[in-house]
């Protein structure tokens, strides 16, 4: 292909679009070389080897298109040819549109399936070692994708699909479940899994952590999660592993509720740490926080499993104490105007004439305002009239006591004890950038709606899509390095400037523009503006560079 010329020109003149022989270039280039920095093409065609002359072009080369795709403009595979034939994919990646058509892609999709744990594997010791991205502190969290499709057939070898507890509250669709382990250096999603839509969430983590091992291999490491992360084996293997400390938030069935309540928040020892919502808040109006030091002591199933004992940090947190009051108040108000209506209506309203009329409807506002902790209701008949009544009110005592644990929670960790509760704390709160990054998963990259016909389809697109995320978050990564003093690159939002995230960064790139070769005349980039040129020059790209 003839090299590519940047030539002075202007692609957009005010108030007129591009001309119709331009292709959108967008991030196609960024794209394409952090692709080729982490290997991805070619890991690919050394696990998944293609029968020569087969096809044009190679099960890593299609992959990488799929992955450019989900970075650019997120299209069903159906379509991904008309994609790379109205994008510059041929320019880019030297791939032929009708190379990607949908029978092509799915080939890809079936050869890839079967080796995307070494993959992921593969592909995050290239992005360690290319980025130098620090290990010392890894987050792992879960989410689940609904599915379009009823699934009868499926392989038994690949993430299943099947009924669950889904986070988009879809329980008429099936999902399957995606694990990513992320760093807290610049959240980059190093490791990637795809399990059933019925697995347990909990039952994952020491397959996670065997992997997180063997890819950070003799550097030591913090993994950091959610409750999930808490039961008596997957402590053991946490405990038990050299080299690996563990924090995360304990599970109401391991610090009950009476556990907390009986927390002294007056004698509470007062920390210094400001949430990353409050930075650009005066000091007044930040959340504060107190601390207080335990342990907890979890046993195993059976009698000779031998006890795990782990330090626990009890937090307190005025935002989540202001957050649970509010709550509360408001639930219970709402609860409290439909029983009051409900107790009026009773016998009166031909809706509630008996007092199994007035009993089922009472069961259905208690689960709905779920208040079925503090309600203490009657439901009788008056012997005079022979209609239903109610009688109603909410449990003080258990409303005090719940109100006691309001703001604390418990953090079990195994860090050293010189790491004060300060510490401890600043390391749980980065696990926003894990859910973060699933905010992007299911957004720009547009994981959902799936509607592949085979589980082991779904199984490697998905993998495709983290590999997406995986060079989202490395763009915005690299952006941020090279972002100015004060973490901002001028002009980036609205002309004003902004700290940088993926989503703007791949916004502001797909404006590119590339006039394809022509009349004798090569293919060209007319000179981008001035920002673009700079993001450009961040990320350490040269478009003009052939394929």
């Amino acid at each position: 292909m003839t090299d590519l010329g940047l030539f002075v020109a202007v692609s957009v003149v005010a108030g007129y679009g591009p001309p119709s022989v331009e292709k959108p270039l967008g991030v196609l280039p960024v794209a394409r070389e952090f692709l080729a920095r982490l290997d991805l093409a070619g890991t690919i065609d050394r696990l998944a080897p293609m029968r020569q002359d087969v096809s044009r072009v190679s099960h890593g080369q299609v992959i990488a298109a799929l992955v450019a795709n989900r970075l650019t403009s997120p299209t069903p595979l159906l379509h991904v040819a008309s994609w790379a034939r109205e994008w510059a994919v041929e320019e880019m990646f030297d791939i032929p549109a009708d190379a990607l058509n949908d029978d092509r892609v799915g080939r890809a999709l079936d050869a890839l399936a079967p080796v995307c744990d070494q993959v992921a594997g593969s592909v995050g010791a290239a992005a360690l070692a290319a980025f130098g991205l620090d290990v010392s502190h890894l987050h792992w969290d879960m989410t689940s994708i609904s599915l379009h499709g009823a699934y009868p057939e499926v392989d038994a070898d690949y993430a299943t699909p099947r009924y669950g507890h889904p986070k988009d509250r879809r329980p008429d669709l099936k999902q399957v479940q995606t694990g990513l382990a992320t760093t807290g250096d610049g959240g980059i999603p190093l490791l990637a899994r795809a399990y059933d839509g019925s697995a347990g969430e909990v039952a994952q983590v020491q397959d996670a952590l065997r992997a997180l091992v063997a890819l950070a291999g003799p550097r030591q490491f913090l993994l950091v999660g959610d409750t999930k992360l808490v039961s008596y084996g997957n402590l053991t293997a946490l405990t038990s592993t050299p080299g690996v400390t563990f924090l995360a938030p304990a599970p109401k069935a391991v610090v009950p509720a009476q556990v907390l309540a009986a927390q002294d928040w007056a004698t509470a020892t007062i920390i210094e740490h400001v949430a990353a919502r409050d930075r650009d808040k005066p000091i007044h109006a930040r959340a504060s926080y107190r601390a207080r030091e335990g342990v907890t002591v979890l046993r195993g199933p059976r009698k000779t499993d031998l006890p795990v004992t782990v330090r626990t940090v009890f937090v307190w947190s005025s935002a989540n104490d202001q957050a649970a009051k509010a709550a509360r108040a408001l639930k219970l108000d709402r609860a409290r105007e439909a029983l009051d209506t409900l107790a009026r209506a009773a016998g009166s309203h031909h809706l509630y004439r008996t007092e199994a009329a007035v009993t089922a409807r009472l069961a259905f506002l208690t689960t709905k305002h779920r208040v079925s902790r503090y309600l203490v209701a009657v439901t009788s008949i008056d012997p005079d009239t022979g209609k239903p009544a109610l009688a109603w009110h909410f449990d003080q005592a258990v409303l005090d006591a719940e109100a006691a644990t309001d703001g604390w929670y418990a953090l079990l960790t195994n860090l050293d004890p010189d790491l004060g509760p300060a510490e401890v704390l600043a390391r749980y709160k980065g696990q926003e950038v894990s859910e973060r990054r699933y905010g992007a998963f299911k957004g720009p990259l547009a994981v959902t709606p799936m509607f592949l016909h085979s589980n082991q389809r779904i199984h490697a697109l998905i993998h495709v899509i983290c590999l997406a995320l995986l060079v989202f978050s490395l763009i915005e990564r690299q952006a941020r390095l090279g972002a100015g003093p004060d973490g901002k690159i001028p002009g980036l939002y609205a002309g004003r400037p902004a700290r940088p995230t993926g989503a703007l960064i791949l916004a502001t790139l797909n404006r590119l523009r590339l006039v394809p070769a022509q009349d004798g005349r090569p293919a060209y980039i007319p000179r981008p503006p001035h920002l673009h040129q700079h993001l450009l020059d961040i990320l350490g790209v040269d478009p003009t560079r052939p394929p």
